[in-house]
């Protein structure tokens, strides 16, 4: 049976938990990592987090400009040196950490693209070594047009990981970013041995179950690509409690 969880605040895992969830994804950026008055970042003391997450999300705040060559490449660095190892003390063994961060990953007007991509390769490269030595694995997550203008489908992802001679960097189907940009879900089957990680919603970002995006052809995809592990529900909510425990109820009618 697929393990089904939910990205959430760590002052909803609580309530995830009594939902029935079977896992949950804390996200980092001012949640389990805060910035102190000084701009250092670390351990964030106003949330509590329980220990062995499987996954995380939200990796980078959106003033790290990791695909604008002039930012200092020494503060991205110190960024990650302090903030994964309190995601490691959180972390299941090989947890995964889904790199989005669109704002972040934004290439800046003016800036040339590709000398953009090729500054955006070596980050997504330290994040993945870096994580490694606190045995975290990063995977990489296609976003919509609308988050950013840098990777924007599944294909994308995949050529851009090639192009750069990336490996060990896994790629996240989003059911969210796949249908705002009309990406084929063929394309989950053809790529299915490179997925590592799924988040799913409904339209408009409401929980499963709600609207009338192809959940079921979604995950069927999946399946027939080979992908085996958990699918995280990212929603938008209105009524947190209840409206997790229908999605999540959902979704394993579907599994």
């Amino acid at each position: 049976m697929r393990s089904i969880g939910v990205i959430v605040s760590s002052d909803r895992i609580e309530a995830a938990q009594a939902a029935g969830a079977d896992y949950v994804e804390p996200t980092i950026v001012n949640n389990l990592v805060a910035r102190s008055t000084d701009g250092v970042w670390g351990p964030n003391p106003d949330r509590e987090t329980p220990t062995g997450c499987p996954s995380f999300a939200i990796l980078f705040p959106g003033d790290l400009r990791l695909a604008d060559p002039s930012f200092s490449a020494d503060e991205v660095t110190a960024y990650l040196e302090a903030v994964l190892p309190v995601v490691a003390a959180h972390a299941a063994p090989g947890a995964k950490i889904v790199f989005g961060s669109g704002a972040a990953r934004t290439i800046p007007e003016g800036v040339d693209r590709a000398e953009a991509e090729t500054r955006f390769a070596d980050v997504v490269r330290q994040a993945r070594d870096i994580a490694a030595r606190h045995d975290l694995r990063i995977v990489l997550e296609p976003l919509h047009r609308g988050e950013t203008n840098l990777i924007n489908s599944i294909a994308e992802c995949a050529a851009f990981l090639d192009e750069h001679g990336i490996d060990g960097v896994p790629i996240v189907a989003d059911l969210f970013h796949i249908m705002l940009e009309h990406e084929p879900l063929s394309v989950v089957r053809e790529q299915g041995a490179r997925i590592g990680h799924v988040h799913i919603a409904d339209a408009e970002r409401r929980t499963p179950g709600s609207g009338d995006w192809p959940l079921s052809e979604f995950l069927r995809a999946l399946d027939e690509g080979g992908y085996t592990g958990s699918v995280s529900l990212e929603c938008n909510w209105d009524d947190f409690p209840s409206e997790v425990a229908s999605g999540l109820a959902h979704v394993r009618t579907l599994v």
